[in-house]
């Protein structure tokens, strides 16, 4: 899959991995469409992009309201009424103990890390489907394999995502549409550096970057990284659940006497 000449859209584009993807992708000679919350940082970008090939076009949107979606993709697809690549990116993560359990940042969770997905895809498929080409990358997270201490909200909503994308690449292939699933291991974001704790092989944002896009140009259906923490996870899937409590109830006390 080549970059060049392509309308690529970035959801979550205004910092960590999705900065990244704007910068490593404005290297060539295509359209960047990045959505955020952030739209003054989106402009950053972009001044700093300047210099290299790509035409870049940003948009705000909050990919957790169905209407700030719908909106702005109306938008979007007046003017480019072909997307040749959509990378859904937008995501939040918290840590949440249960003496502070908080429904309010378990629906932005939600809200932000599926249904953003289900939204944006609402506005996309038919776009997709018309065109009989396409690819959907959804940015979704080693962390879909089992439920964590402080981290169950996350999980699941990871979870959700890679099930929900792993179905639609399923449904899409008789339209020529490519759909992705992009399982990042810790990438030093401004999101993971709020963790209290020591994270194992941690990638820079650029290098994440780099890793997914000659992946997506490879047309891989997982993009799953790193290779060692990829390995530990599918090892801790097939791990029996009584095993399983008491290796995360171990390494939970272990972050608890930091």
């Amino acid at each position: 899959m080549d970059f060049t000449g392509k309308n690529i859209l970035i959801t979550g584009a205004s910092s960590g991995i999705g900065k990244a993807l704007i910068m490593e992708l404005s290297r060539y000679k295509c359209t960047i469409i990045p959505l955020a919350r952030r739209l003054e940082q989106l402009k950053t970008i972009k001044f700093e992009a300047s210099g290299n090939p790509a035409k870049i076009f940003p948009y705000l949107c909050d990919v957790s309201q169905k209407e700030s979606v719908k909106t702005v993709f109306a938008e979007i697809l007046r003017v480019f009424p072909q997307i040749d690549i959509a990378i859904l990116n937008a995501g939040v993560a918290f840590r949440i103990p249960i003496e502070e359990f908080n429904i309010e940042k378990a629906e932005r969770t939600i809200n932000t890390n599926v249904m953003g997905i289900v939204y944006c895809a609402h506005e996309l498929l038919p776009v997709f489907m018309k065109q009989k080409s396409g690819a959907l990358v959804g940015v979704s997270s080693l962390a879909d394999e089992r439920g964590f201490p402080k981290s169950g909200i996350y999980n699941a909503s990871k979870a959700a995502a890679t099930k929900l994308l792993e179905g639609l690449r399923i449904e899409l292939r008789p339209y020529n549409v490519k759909v992705i699933t992009v399982k990042p291991g810790f990438v030093k974001t401004p999101m993971t550096d709020k963790n209290e704790f020591k994270m194992p092989l941690l990638w820079s944002p650029e290098k994440a970057a780099r890793y997914i896009c000659k992946n997506i140009q490879k047309e891989k259906r997982i993009i799953a990284f790193p290779f060692l923490i990829h390995a530990a996870i599918l090892l801790l899937r097939i791990l029996p659940p009584r095993i399983f409590d008491m290796f995360a109830g171990t390494h939970y006390k272990n972050i608890m006497r930091k």
